[in-house]
């Protein structure tokens, strides 16, 4: 691991290396899908995900790049409902809906509790709704939305490492104890809970990387988390793109991605997740790229792991 720790860590030169945020809409959602995901029982199903337009979360990690698509101030009381109510008028039929706000459903600042009731009577037809949420917001407002829900509700939080030193750099502002607490609180309390957590995050080698993720996801089943998404890093939100340049950061392969993948899904714990999404990023291989995509993706949905892609590729050497 790099000495070199620079200014991770401190908030307000993470945002001094922003570029401009997009251009969004405060009455409607920036982004809307529908992809498949196998449930608990392993049954493949397909899963809403509505990316709702919101304020900025008020803790800016380091690697985060959602700010990108979120209002300076709050949206108004009842733009929430609003927006999921526009989504739904025109998405297929689904069993299971993901909210995401760019930051935590609980954040007052961001979804107003006088939105619970509204927002649980429009999703009152789906059997799952999964919200995100930072540690600092899990309480009892947590209780009074899963009261007012017909669906099962869960929360997914970000967990991201369990290395204290790069957490606490990563500048999210919460120890792995927190997690620990968040999820026995919601677990207490009827809720399931999923993790995510970070591929090689800044400061760390390609190796370090992988031992970490694996970490990671041990600690996150060890608390009872039943889900886990693991997410390479990415550059791009500008902080990410400084370090690279420095040094102090690089792209995780996607060979990487499958070994925690393997490793996640052998434990045979709970789901584990790789994020599939623009991975083109991790591999300078054209020859077996595709096929990788495609054997992540069959894990993902299958939960099994599935014969290994046979590429020279492989034996690049990759600590950096």
């Amino acid at each position: 691991m790099s000495k070199n720790h620079g200014a991770i860590g401190n908030g307000r030169w993470i945002v001094s290396n922003r570029g401009k945020k997009n251009l969004v809409n405060p009455l409607k959602p920036y982004a809307w899908l529908v992809e498949k995901e196998p449930k608990p029982s392993g049954k493949v199903e397909d899963t809403a995900t509505i990316f709702l337009t919101n304020r900025e979360c008020p803790f800016h990690c380091l690697f985060c790049d959602l700010w990108k698509n979120t209002t300076d101030t709050s949206v108004p009381v009842g733009a929430i409902p609003d927006q999921i109510e526009w989504v739904l008028d025109q998405m297929p039929e689904v069993k299971h809906l993901k909210l995401y706000n760019s930051g935590s459903f609980f954040d007052e600042r961001a979804i107003p509790e006088e939105d619970y009731e509204r927002i649980a009577s429009l999703i009152s037809s789906f059997e799952t709704v999964i919200v995100e949420s930072h540690p600092k917001f899990i309480n009892e407002k947590c209780l009074s939305f899963r009261d007012m829900l017909i669906p099962e509700l869960q929360v997914a939080i970000g967990l991201e490492t369990v290395h204290p030193e790069i957490l606490l750099k990563l500048n999210k502002q919460m120890t792995v104890e927190d997690f620990n607490n968040s999820v026995s609180y919601l677990k207490q309390n009827g809720i399931r809970s999923r993790a995510f957590i970070l591929l090689r995050p800044p400061y760390l080698s390609e190796s370090e990387g992988v031992y970490w993720a694996k970490r990671s996801i041990d600690f996150a089943f060890k608390v009872g988390v039943e889900c886990c998404t693991v997410i390479p890093v990415r550059a791009g939100n500008g902080a990410m793109d400084q370090l690279m340049e420095n040094g102090d950061f690089s792209l995780p392969k996607i060979h990487s991605l499958e070994m925690v993948l393997e490793y996640g899904i052998g434990l045979n714990s709970g789901r584990v997740f790789a994020d599939v999404w623009d991975l083109d990023l991790f591999s300078s291989c054209k020859k077996c790229i595709k096929h990788r995509i495609n054997r992540l993706t069959t894990m993902n949905l299958n939960q099994r792991i599935v014969n290994k892609v046979i590429c020279p590729c492989h034996l690049e050497k990759s600590e950096n």
